[in-house]
């Protein structure tokens, strides 16, 4: 008779880019149950809201993580706008949702450049990061940063995009588009990715929706679920907008909705591009929340919705400070995921919610 035994997975292991601890109950090669542990490198950069004011806040929300950077300085910035009454620039709002957009590639990019990895296919890893290093001179041509990008300001932003640098966006677009869709090709077609993917992880709808999850983890289990489906600031713009949605819930759907949600960031960059309005890209912003003032933004993140709370005390030093995290939602329905797959696939189902255990553990 099969005993079950505890194995820990984690927290330094060659497929977590992030140290996470997996305590995974296993029968014979079948896990059965999986209990998560976080807390290996909490920084508490919230508590720093109470001695930086709340324009220099803003460099400290984007170090909450490398990769949603630039994501987590847009939240910041439109919560703290809501909080004080602030209306940013027609102009402004297209720079900062062209910026998010070309980091939910590079997320994306990254993402699917480690998970080739984790199976195995070394090539494809290769020239997925070769494509993501065109997207970080694209963030260096227009703010002079590659990851930490400080270009967001409360009232707008720090760094206007002229003609010249906005027809170079496009052109590198092109460029990568035709590039990426052979990278597709490989990802969709390849047999050995099938092998690896197809039916491992299953999440159905009812749970995903359960234990609310976000992002393309929710999305490939059929949840049509989206903060640009609310249309604010330069979303509102576009000429239409569905969510990329799956239905069979598994590891392979994970990865064919982030696949096409880089062919969606593109379209909406070039025709962001296209209808660029001219005027200012930021108001001058003068004085400090009234006490007692609250305001929650949320934010589409690579990863899924990142939800943002404010609070005012009359001084330029917020009172309080929160984000909730696309990888705080997920935890739960990964573990659900997890339950009944063979041992050998507990990487791959944790590859699958792109974990960002930085921005966890705020």
């Amino acid at each position: 008779m099969s005993k079950a035994t505890v194995i820990p997975f984690g927290p330094q292991h060659p497929v977590l880019p992030e140290p996470l601890h997996l305590d995974l109950v296993v029968e014979d090669e079948t896990v059965l149950e999986v209990i998560p542990q976080i807390g290996f490198i909490h920084r508490g950069l919230e508590k720093l809201v109470e001695t930086r004011d709340y324009n220099s806040f803003i460099y400290v929300a984007e170090r909450i993580c490398g990769i949603c950077s630039f994501g987590h300085s847009l939240g910041y910035a439109e919560t703290v706008e809501k909080l004080m009454g602030i209306e940013v620039p027609e102009r402004a709002d297209y720079i900062r949702v062209i910026l998010h957009e070309l980091s939910r590639i590079h997320s994306h990019l990254l993402w699917l450049g480690l998970a080739a990895d984790a199976f195995g296919y070394e090539a494809l890893f290769m020239h997925t990061w070769r494509l993501r290093e065109r997207i970080l001179d694209i963030f260096e041509l227009t703010t002079g940063g590659r990851v930490i990008l400080s270009a967001v300001c409360v009232g707008g932003v720090n760094r206007d995009f002229d003609a010249q640098v906005l027809s170079t966006i496009k052109e590198k677009m092109d460029s990568i588009r035709s590039e990426y869709k052979q990278i597709c090709n490989a990802f969709l077609k390849d047999s050995s990715v099938k092998n690896r993917l197809v039916g491992v992880g299953t999440l159905t709808r009812e749970e995903a929706i359960k234990y609310d999850c976000v992002g393309p983890f929710a999305r490939a289990s059929n949840v049509a679920i989206d903060c640009r489906m609310q249309a604010s600031g330069a979303y509102s713009r576009l000429s239409d907008f569905q969510p990329i949605v799956e239905k069979d819930g598994d590891c392979y759907a994970r990865l064919k909705v982030r696949l096409l949600e880089v062919l969606q960031s593109m379209d909406i960059i070039e025709e962001l591009i296209a209808t660029m309005p001219a005027g200012d890209i930021a108001v001058k912003v003068k004085g400090a929340p009234v006490e007692g003032a609250q305001a929650s933004n949320a934010l589409e993140q690579p990863r899924g919705e990142c939800y943002y709370y404010a609070l005012g005390n009359g001084t330029k030093n917020l009172e309080r400070m929160r984000m909730r995290t696309p990888t705080t939602a997920n935890l739960a329905g990964m573990t659900m995921a997890m339950k009944g797959c063979d041992l050998a696939d507990v990487n791959m189902i944790v590859l699958s919610i792109d974990p960002c255990i930085s921005c966890t553990e705020r």
